[in-house]
């Protein structure tokens, strides 16, 4: 079984090729740093509520997208 982090880093990942965005562009729309955004689509950081608010803000998504998982 994948760990939720790694399974949202993909949503991440996913949502932000979906509007052409580089880490760098989803970075400063959600002002956040982009080796930041690198670890949290990796898998590699584990995110606050705010952080994941500001991420689906910039991604025009709404937040739970980010957590359905297609196991």
């Amino acid at each position: 079984m994948e760990d939720i982090c790694l399974k949202f880093g993909m949503n991440v990942k996913k949502y932000r090729k979906l509007k052409n965005m580089s880490q760098e562009e989803l970075a400063e729309l959600s002002g956040l740093h982009r080796t930041y955004i690198s670890a949290v689509e990796r898998g590699k950081r584990s995110i606050s509520l705010n952080n994941i608010q500001k991420l689906a803000n910039a991604l025009g998504i709404g937040i739970y997208l980010l957590f359905v998982f297609n196991d």
